[in-house]
Formats: C-alpha cells, structure tokens, sequence
C-alpha cells in the first residue's frame, strides 16, 4: 500500500511540473492583442489556459493529499524514534586515533614498566 501511494505521488508530482511548465506566461498575452489570438484553437479563446490551470490545481490538491496519506502511514508505521531519548554513548578514543587494523578500542592492561629515576643536579643559586 505504501508503495503505490509513493509511485501515484511521484507521478503527480512530475504531472505538476509538466503542467506548470506547459502553462505560458502573463507577458504571452500581449502577442494576441496583435491579432495572433487563437480563437480557433481546439479549447477556444482562453480555454487552454484555463484548462492547464485547473488541471494543475487538481494535481496539485491530489499531490498534497498523498503527502498527508505518506504523512499519516509513516507515522503509524511502529515507534518512533527520538535522538534526544538515546542513551549516551561512552567512546573509548578520545583522541581521534584512527583505526588501524582493527586495533582501536583495545585496551593495554599490561603493567607499566618501571623507569630509573636519576638524580638531577641541584644548580646553584645566583647571587647577584
């Protein structure tokens, strides 16, 4: 069902913009005051434009119908899910060490060893 509503959506939306592009401009109007009306054409005087325009809010209202039909499905489909409800999650590499061989998050339990300590030499003070 979900998927012949996106199909039938995605065909009128395409239908909407094959119509809107089909329609001609107000500026179109000024040709026919020159005596190049098209009284004789298949739809009459001004039925073409009147017909692209009510075809187009037509589709237009079928479009938005099916958007709120996908709207309404999608909501139901199963629990929503909320970014801001997830828990935290911990990242072991703070640093922003690559992963190399699939060596990141492996933690060295192994004991430090010991380092010898020298004594550094104390300097004098300076008396001026």
């Amino acid at each position: 069902m979900y998927q012949v509503i996106i199909v039938i959506h995605v065909l009128l939306g395409l239908g909407v913009v094959g119509l809107v592009l089909m329609q001609q401009g107000k500026g179109a109007d000024a040709g026919a005051a020159f005596g190049t009306g098209s009284s004789g054409s298949v739809f009459g005087a001004q039925g073409a434009a009147s017909f692209l325009s009510r075809a187009t809010a037509i589709l237009a209202t079928l479009f938005f119908m099916t958007s709120l039909g996908l709207a309404v499905l999608n909501g139901k489909q199963g629990a929503a899910y909320d970014l801001m409800n997830s828990p935290k999650v911990e990242e072991l590499d703070t640093l922003g060490i690559p992963d190399v061989g699939g060596a990141k998050g492996v933690v060295d339990t192994s004991p430090v060893p010991d380092v010898e300590s020298k004594e550094v030499p104390v300097a004098a003070p300076v008396t001026e």
